[in-house]
């Protein structure tokens, strides 16, 4: 065999499985101009996958990102930023675990004076619902006496056939 076959340096990147699994990050702007200088150097999207350590799903958002935008930055993301910060759904947590009967209006005057967050009793509402906690009202029931009930049953038992 020839002697070059055995010096060539293997093709994937890292050989530890786990520096390349795990929890996927946002690549810097230095990682992301060489995968643009590769691609205009018509180098293939899996040689700029193996020459820069970066996998090639990324290499080709990237430059897939490039050609419809004209740009590598960081677009902002869409919608609305979230009203409550992680604080303020500690307190909303312990609030509601502190006394459970409490209206969401009054909630939200307490979030006001403790945390200063200005809040509508909807979006506290909204809150307790992502956090699992649900408002139902309990339903009612009368207090039967055994007085009650002798005179109750009569009156059942005469209708008892009625029909709509």
């Amino acid at each position: 065999m020839a002697a070059g076959v055995y010096n060539q340096a293997p093709r994937h990147a890292s050989t530890n499985i786990g520096e390349r699994m795990g929890l996927s990050q946002e690549l810097s702007d230095s990682k992301r101009g060489p995968v643009i200088g590769g691609h205009l150097g018509n180098k293939s999207i899996r040689d700029i996958s193996w020459l820069l350590n970066i996998p090639r799903s990324s290499v080709s958002g990237i430059i897939t990102k490039w050609k419809q935008l004209g740009t590598t930055a960081t677009q902002p993301p869409s919608g609305r930023p979230r009203h409550m910060t992680e604080r303020g759904q500690r307190m909303l947590k312990r609030t509601v675990r502190r006394s459970h009967q409490l209206s969401a209006e009054s909630i939200a005057k307490d979030l006001q004076t403790w945390c200063g967050l200005q809040m509508s009793p909807t979006t506290v509402c909204r809150e307790l619902h992502g956090m699992g906690f649900h408002g139902r009202a309990a339903a009612s029931k009368p207090y039967i006496t055994k007085c009650n009930a002798k005179r109750q049953m009569p009156w059942c038992k005469a209708r008892r056939h009625w029909s709509l």
